[in-house]
């Protein structure tokens, strides 16, 4: 019998309203060429125009540069047209006022939400998602329900995915319940038979939060509500029409999954519907399309293994998750998703650390503890104390094991 297991870094895949495709795909969109003509073309427009002369016509452009600049930036490994977006969207608010032009002033923080989330999705830290909900709030005072519901409702639902995605980097509930809330908001307005896409993508946001929140509080009621919305998002996302949305579903559906299982107690029933669930995506990923999405769906398939292999005490399913996690560690690359890096490391190091108690092998023992030094190396250079603090408990519970309690030094 093993003990208590090592704590995971890692699980869930964070997911945007409005996720494109894989960036191998979109790069070969034909609308990327457009997007670029339009930047030059914006760029150049503005080189001509005189803000005082034509304040109006500045703004407008200002405001059309940085939507070419977001949509091109959403798939780009670095933010720099994502920041160049943020310039944009600020220039134009320096003309549109809440008092003189609502709803142009609204559009314009709503498009500075987005590329403020954007980039915020990318940072370890909170400032850019925070930065992110303030624009979105502010919006919704220049959009009325009564008066434009349509655009009340999408700044809704972005102000709840990105109160949940606030959220994951604090403590506590109150954001979360707040994402809830919003993403409830904007179901008030979008109805599955005249805005079918817009439903779904708002049940998916919502089955987010609350998957979230179930987990932070502890219980069911919340997870069971997740599924429901996951499953209705994907009476929507037909696997043939939008796959990508269907994969991303289907893959938050197994991280529900997973977290319900956990709290449910020591059955295996959801977490061998979590593994499915996480199959089928993996059925329409392809790792040379779209690498990240592949390797954070794999990353949580191995996830699920790993934490089956604990119910059934089961060497077979440490060794698959291993397998799992070295598969995905170069697609992690440490200069580009260090944390993400650093995580899968931790995971893996887990896995080989149960599989040692299980066998009673000190050469898994001592891999896991080399493995957990790497991923506490990223982790102190990231300076995500969390993170660097569980797997520092990992890798001396994994030391006490191999060498005895007085273990090796930890980790400096």
């Amino acid at each position: 019998m093993i003990g208590t297991p090592p704590l995971r870094v890692s699980r869930f895949l964070t997911t945007l309203t409005d996720a494109g495709p894989p960036a191998a795909l979109w790069d070969r969109n034909p609308m990327v060429p457009r997007l670029e003509l339009a930047v030059a073309s914006y760029r150049q427009t503005l080189r001509t125009l005189n803000r005082q002369r034509s304040p109006l016509d500045w703004a407008v452009t200002q405001n059309n540069l940085g939507n070419a600049l977001r949509r091109l930036g959403e798939r780009d490994a670095n933010g720099d047209r994502l920041q160049h977006a943020v310039t944009a969207y600020r220039a134009a608010l320096t003309y549109y006022e809440l008092d003189r032009a609502p709803l142009d002033w609204a559009m314009t923080q709503n498009n500075l939400g987005a590329a403020l989330w954007r980039l915020g999705e990318r940072d370890a830290g909170a400032e850019g998602l925070a930065e992110a909900v303030t624009a979105f709030r502010e919006a919704l005072r220049g959009y009325r329900r009564e008066r434009v519901p349509l655009d009340w409702a999408m700044t809704q639902n972005n102000l709840g995915a990105a109160l949940r995605s606030l959220a994951e980097r604090e403590t506590g509930t109150a954001l979360l319940e707040e994402a809830v809330g919003a993403c409830r908001e904007a179901l008030k307005v979008y109805a599955p038979a005249s805005a079918p896409l817009d439903w779904a993508a708002t049940q998916k946001n919502l089955a987010n939060a609350l998957s979230s929140l179930g987990d932070r509080e502890g219980g069911s009621p919340r997870l069971l509500e997740a599924l429901v919305a996951y499953n209705r998002a994907l009476q929507i996302y037909a696997r043939e029409r939008y796959p990508f949305d269907w994969v991303m579903t289907q893959n938050n559906l197994g991280n529900a999954l997973v977290t319900l299982g956990d709290h449910e107690g020591e059955g295996v029933a959801r977490l061998n519907e979590a593994i499915v669930a996480y199959r089928l995506a993996l059925q329409e990923l392809r790792p040379d399309l779209g690498p990240l999405e592949w390797a954070r769906t794999r990353g949580n398939l191995a996830n699920a293994v790993s934490i089956l292999g604990e119910r059934e005490a089961s060497g077979d399913h440490f060794e698959e998750a291993i397998a799992i996690y070295r598969e995905i560690l170069p697609i992690f690359e440490r200069e580009r998703v260090p944390l993400e890096w650093a995580m899968a490391q931790n995971d893996l190091a887990a896995s080989l650390q149960r599989l040692g108690e299980l066998e009673n092998r000190t050469a898994h023992l001592e891999a896991a503890i080399a493995v957990y030094d790497e991923a506490l190396s990223a982790f102190a250079w990231a300076k995500v104390r969390y993170c660097f603090e569980v797997c520092q408990q990992n890798r001396t519970q994994a030391s006490a094991l191999c060498y005895g309690d007085a273990g090796q030094a930890a980790f400096l």
